[in-house]
């Protein structure tokens, strides 16, 4: 058995109707697209399953190695938990045009109805345009009544919560909670492993095909939370040369780093994810020394243990565990 290494992945394009181009800047030349939406940097679903792209396990997929090194991969913990059923998807989203207005299941109706985790994600903007903006939950005092008379009549627009964002905004998008990315975003998102998309609005749009995309009224009403929501954007201190804390749920926590010293990540018995969004980081192993550039994540096998991360220039860099 070989020993483990930090693991990057190649990346997974995905074409979207609302894509841009900014993210082919990461793809080899011959793999560009128009309308280039989304990349999947890591990820465990089914039909887009990582391959690896480093060291003497490179061509091998996540669900492979996961299978010959479980816990010596993911930790005892998470191994126990999880088994082979990956628990994260990373992924960065470059929306040229507005997403529609969706909202995805929790655990308990995705497991009933589509034999999956739900979906609950998160957003770290890398880019945002002037006037960009995100649409989080519907303004104060809808009720689901409200939402049925103004998706009937075609309204719904009138009552979504628009909310300006700027680079380095943070915000938590728990399963049931609907939502938007506005034109002019470029982001981080780090999620449930979960491909489940309820689609309320699509701005009346047609696909390649010439055809309206599929709206899901029905599922999106059984999974819409219409509780007020008390914070958008998660505030967290951004205290240079440590690791702060971004966002911590259910699912994944969430830490991130800024500045250009190097720091030493102790001991772990639990696999560790980091994705740059800015920067380029070196990270130093007692065997092995990985290159992580801007819009790239990195593995961190359980039995490595400690670690050294030399930032190369300014970067950022967030750092992603299971809870």
């Amino acid at each position: 058995m070989k020993k483990l290494y930090p693991i990057k992945f190649k990346p997974i394009p995905q074409y979207r109707i609302w894509g841009g181009n900014k993210l082919n800047s990461i793809l080899p030349k011959n793999s560009q697209m128009e309308n280039l939406g989304e990349i999947w940097s890591l990820s465990g679903v089914s039909g887009n399953i990582s391959l690896i792209e480093n060291g003497e396990l490179a061509g091998k997929n996540l669900n492979e190695i996961i299978e010959i090194y479980r816990e010596k991969l993911l930790g005892k913990r998470i191994w126990d938990k999880f088994g082979k059923d990956f628990p994260l998807l990373i992924k960065f989203i470059d929306a040229a045009k507005p997403l529609s207005v969706q909202v995805h299941p929790n655990d308990e109706q995705a497991k009933r109805l589509h034999n999956s985790f739900g979906k609950s994600e998160m957003w770290y903007i890398m880019e945002a345009e002037k006037n960009a903006e995100l649409i989080i939950g519907f303004q104060k005092g809808i009720k689901k009544e409200d939402y049925s008379k103004h998706l009937n009549s075609n309204s719904l627009e009138e009552i979504l919560n628009k909310v300006p964002v700027a680079k380095g905004d943070a915000v938590y998008i728990p399963a049931g909670r609907v939502h938007a990315i506005g034109a002019g975003i470029v982001l981080a998102e780090i999620q449930q492993t979960s491909d489940i998309t309820y689609r309320i609005y699509d701005y009346n749009r047609i696909d390649k095909d010439g055809k309206k995309r599929e709206l899901h009224t029905d599922l999106a009403l059984q999974a819409i939370d219409f509780n007020p929501i008390e914070e958008i954007k998660t505030p967290y201190d951004s205290t240079e040369n440590q690791f702060n804390k971004l966002i911590h749920t259910p699912y994944f926590n969430t830490e991130i780093f800024k500045g250009d010293r190097k720091i030493q990540i102790e001991e772990n018995d639990e696999m560790r994810i980091y994705i740059c969004t800015e920067g380029k980081i070196q990270f130093q192993t007692k065997a092995n020394s990985t290159e992580l550039n801007s819009y790239e994540s990195l593995l961190i096998p359980a039995e490595i243990g400690s670690c050294q991360i030399i930032p190369q220039e300014n970067s950022t860099l967030i750092e992603v565990r299971v809870p």
